[in-house]
C-alpha cells in the first residue's frame, strides 16, 4: 500500500513539473559546495542561513509582506502545488548538505555559529515532517489555512504608488491559479488516502460562503484598494475580485462540498492517516523542538493541570467563598457580571491593558520594544473560527504591529481571560519578544524572523502572562483566576491534542474536557478543538516551551541566589532572537556557569 501510495504521488510530481511553467526567479540559486568553496566557514554558514530564510519568506507571503522583508516581491504567491513542494524539499536537502560540510567547531562563539545552529535545527525539523504530506490534505479554517493567509496578505499588501498598485493586481490575479492548484493537490491526496477531516472541510466551506456573500468592495480581499483610494485602482480591483477571484473560490468551495467532503476522513486523529503516527511525533518535534512521546506529553498535561487547579482553589478560597472551581468557571463563563456587553468595550479594555503593561516594562526588562502595537478586530468572516493573534510591524516603519482581537459574540466572552490574552499576544508577550528580535541587527536573520519555532515564541508568551502577574498587572483576583485559566487552557491542550491525534479521543470528548477545566465559552472551546484538529501539534508548544523557560529561570535563581537579576535573565532569553529550546538551554547554562548577572 505504501509503495503504491508513493508511486502515485511521485507520478503526480513528475507530471506537474513537466507541465508547469517555470516559476519566476525570486531568489538566489541554491548554494553549491563547489561555488561556496572559496568562502570561509563563517561566511558560508551565514550565506546558507540567509538563503533558507529567503526561501521561508517566499513561501510565507503574509509574513514577508507584513515585515516588508528586504528583497520580498509583492506580485507573487507561493507555489504550494505538489510539484512546488517537491522542489522546495529538494532545495532544503541541498541547503542541509551544504551546511553539514562546514566545520562547526571553527565558527564556535561567533554569530555564524548561531546561524548554523538555528538553520540546521530548522531544516532537520522540516525534513522530519515529510511523512505528513500536508500539501495533499491542506484544508484548514485555522491559521495554517490558505484562505486566512490570503486575507492576511491583503491586509499587509503595499499600495500608494503605481508600482505597488501594479504588484497588488498582479499578485491577486494569481489567486485563481492558486485555488485550482489546491484542488489538484487534494485530488492527489484522495488517491492515496491523505484527506482532511470532514467537519474541518465543512467549516472552510462556511468561511467561503460568508466571504462569497460579500460584495467585492466589502470583501477583506479588497483591503489593498480600500487603503489606496485611487478610483481606477479600486475599480480594477473590484472587477478582479468579481470576475476572477470569486469564481475561482466558488470552484474550490463547490469541489469541497460536492467531490471532497464525501471522501474526507471521519476520524479527527492524525494517526488515522497512512503515515499519521510518524507524522504526529515529527510535528510535536517541529513545533516544540523537543523530542517528545505523545503519551508522555498527555501525562504532563494532566500533571500540570492538577498544579494549576490547586492554585485556582487558593484564589477561590480567598475571594470567592471557596466555591468549587468548576462552578466558579461556569460563573465566569456565563454570569453577566463577568461577560462583555459589546465589541467596543472589548477593544477599549484591550488597549488599556496593553498601555498598563507598557508602563511596567522597565521594571523587568533591559531590552524593550521600540515599536508601538495597535489593537484591531479579526476580520468578521474569520472571527468565529479564529483566536486572538499578533502580527509583527513592518521593518520599514510603515505598518504597525497589531494585536488582532476576537470580537465574536461579546456577550458570550468572559472578561476574566481578556487581560491574560492581551499580555500573551502583545506586552510582555509576542510584541515584546518579536520586536526585540527585529531590533537585534547583530543577530543572524534566521534567528530574528523565523517564527516556525513555536516552542520558543509561544513558550515565552505564556511565561509573559506570569511575568505580568509578578508585576501586579492583573486588575483583580478574577483576572488572576483568568490567568490561571489561561495556563489551564495550555495544560489541557497537551491533553486534548495528544488525546485526539494519538490516543483515540473523539472531538466531543476533547470539547468536554476543555469546558470542564477552563473558563472559556462553549463556542470558543469548540473553535479551539477544531483548531487542534486542523493544525496538529502546535497547541502543545505553549506549555512545553513555558516549562522549559521556567525551569531555566529556576536554575538561574538557585545558582545566583541573592544576586539573581530578573532583567539580566530576560535579556539572556531574548537577546538571540528565536532559538530552539535546546540551544536556549545551552546558552543560559553557559551564562550561569560564567557566574555574572551583568546585563
Amino acid at each position: 500500500m505504501r509503495t503504491r501510495r508513493l508511486a502515485v504521488v511521485l507520478a503526480a510530481v513528475v507530471s506537474a513539473i513537466s507541465c508547469s511553467p517555470a516559476p519566476p526567479e525570486t531568489r538566489a540559486p541554491a548554494t553549491s559546495l563547489s561555488a561556496a568553496g572559496g568562502k570561509s566557514d563563517a561566511a558560508r554558514a551565514i550565506a546558507i542561513a540567509d538563503q533558507v530564510l529567503a526561501d521561508l519568506m517566499e513561501r510565507s507571503p503574509a509574513q514577508a509582506t507584513m515585515l516588508r522583508f528586504p528583497g520580498a516581491r509583492y506580485d507573487t504567491l507561493p507555489d504550494d502545488s505538489v510539484a512546488g513542494v517537491a522542489a522546495r524539499r529538494k532545495r532544503a536537502d541541498e541547503h542541509l548538505a551544504a551546511l553539514l560540510h562546514i566545520d562547526r567547531r571553527a565558527i564556535d562563539g561567533t554569530p555564524a555559529a548561531l546561524a548554523y545552529d538555528v538553520t540546521k535545527d530548522h531544516l532537520e525539523a522540516e525534513v522530519a515532517t515529510r511523512p505528513c504530506h500536508y500539501e495533499l490534505w491542506r484544508v484548514s479554517q485555522a491559521f495554517n489555512g490558505w484562505l486566512p493567509m490570503l486575507t492576511a496578505v491583503a491586509q499587509a499588501q503595499p499600495v500608494g504608488t503605481d508600482k505597488a498598485r501594479a504588484d497588488a493586481l498582479a499578485r491577486f490575479a494569481k489567486i485563481p491559479a492558486y485555488a485550482d492548484a489546491q484542488i489538484e493537490s487534494l485530488k492527489e491526496g484522495m488517491k492515496v488516502g491523505d484527506v482532511a477531516y470532514g467537519p474541518t472541510v465543512q467549516q472552510v466551506e462556511e468561511q467561503l460562503d460568508k466571504l462569497l456573500a460579500l460584495e467585492p468592495a466589502k470583501s477583506p480581499l479588497y483591503e489593498p484598494a480600500e487603503r489606496d483610494g485611487t478610483p481606477a485602482f479600486r475599480a480594477s480591483f473590484a472587477t478582479l475580485i468579481a470576475d476572477q477571484i470569486y469564481p475561482a473560490l466558488r470552484r474550490y468551495r463547490d469541489f469541497l462540498g460536492r467531490d471532497y467532503r464525501p471522501h474526507a476522513r471521519t476520524s479527527p486523529a492524525l494517526s488515522s492517516l497512512p503515515d499519521g503516527a510518524a507524522c504526529y511525533k515529527a510535528t510535536l518535534h517541529q513545533y516544540t523542538r523537543l523530542d517528545l512521546e505523545p503519551k508522555a506529553v498527555h501525562d504532563k498535561g494532566w500533571a500540570e493541570l492538577a498544579k494549576i487547579e490547586a492554585e485556582m482553589k487558593v484564589i477561590s478560597a480567598k475571594s470567592f467563598g471557596g466555591a468549587d472551581i468548576t462552578a466558579l468557571m461556569e460563573r465566569f463563563r456565563t454570569d453577566r457580571e463577568y461577560t462583555y456587553r459589546d465589541r467596543e468595550s472589548m477593544m477599549a479594555d484591550a488597549r488599556k491593558t496593553i498601555e498598563r503593561a507598557r508602563a511596567a516594562m522597565p521594571r523587568a526588562f533591559g531590552l524593550v520594544p521600540t515599536n508601538d502595537v495597535v489593537v484591531e478586530p479579526i476580520p468578521a468572516f474569520l472571527e468565529k473560527n479564529s483566536a486572538a493573534n499578533y502580527q509583527r510591524a513592518s521593518l520599514d516603519g510603515k505598518r504597525p504591529a497589531t494585536y488582532r482581537i476576537r470580537l465574536y459574540e461579546p456577550e458570550k466572552q468572559s472578561r476574566v481571560t481578556a487581560e491574560a490574552v492581551a499580555f500573551h499576544e502583545a506586552i510582555p508577550g509576542h510584541h515584546l519578544q518579536l520586536d526585540i528580535a527585529a531590533q537585534r541587527t547583530q543577530v543572524p536573520g534566521i534567528a530574528r524572523f523565523d517564527t516556525t519555532n513555536s516552542g520558543f515564541s509561544e513558550g515565552w508568551a505564556l511565561y509573559a502572562e506570569h511575568v505580568a502577574d509578578e508585576l501586579g498587572l492583573y486588575s483583580s483576583d478574577a483576572d488572576r483566576f483568568g490567568m490561571l485559566g489561561s495556563s489551564a487552557h495550555r495544560a489541557v491542550r497537551l491533553i486534548v491534542d495528544t488525546g485526539i491525534h494519538a490516543l483515540g479521543w473523539d472531538r466531543q470528548k476533547a470539547i468536554d474536557t476543555m469546558i470542564a477545566h477552563t473558563p472559556f465559552s462553549r463556542d470558543f472551546a469548540a473553535a479551539e478543538i477544531d483548531r487542534y484538529i486542523a493544525a496538529p501539534g502546535q497547541a502543545c508548544s505553549y506549555m512545553m516551551g513555558y516549562l522549559e523557560i521556567l525551569a531555566l529561570r529556576g536554575e538561574a535563581e538557585k545558582a545566583f541566589g541573592s544576586r539573581f537579576d530578573v532583567k539580566a535573565f530576560h535579556d539572556r532569553i531574548l537577546e538571540n532572537g528565536v532559538v530552539p529550546l535546546p540551544l536556549l538551554r545551552k546558552n543560559v547554562e553557559a551564562w550561569i556557569k560564567a557566574g555574572t548577572t551583568s546585563r
